[in-house]
């Protein structure tokens, strides 16, 4: 947590999840026409913060195990210890994207961590 405060150091200076999102390079990019019915998304843009990025994907994994309560976590569980690797990959960096805005949350006062489903230990 210290070295992700240090990375991020003003969460108040996000106004949205997916300015947040898009901080730590973790925001889908998009393949779209005029039509909305037409939106594509793809893979991440990895065009925000890597030290943020890596941290994240790094922590998501760490939740598995530590956090399983977690909500994004018991959504993707059965493909996060599936066997398709590359299904993997994209559940744990959806894993982290919605981590990464929840930390916003939690830190910004709009949330609780017990309203997230984590156990906080000292």
């Amino acid at each position: 947590m210290a070295q992700m405060d240090r990375e991020i150091f003003d969460y108040n200076r996000f106004k949205n999840r997916h300015s947040v999102g898009c901080f730590g390079g973790l925001c889908p990019s998009e393949h779209s026409t005029g039509d909305p019915s037409k939106q594509r998304l793809g893979s991440i843009t990895k065009v925000g913060h890597p030290r943020i990025r890596v941290l994240f994907v790094e922590m998501a994994w760490r939740m598995v195990q530590f956090q399983p309560d977690y909500k994004p976590i018991k959504r993707w569980y059965p493909v996060l210890t599936g066997t398709n690797k590359a299904l993997k990959r994209k559940a744990i960096v959806a894993v982290a994207r919605q981590l990464l805005v929840d930390i916003w949350r939690l830190r910004t006062g709009r949330i609780t961590a017990q309203e997230l489903g984590l156990v906080m230990c000292n």
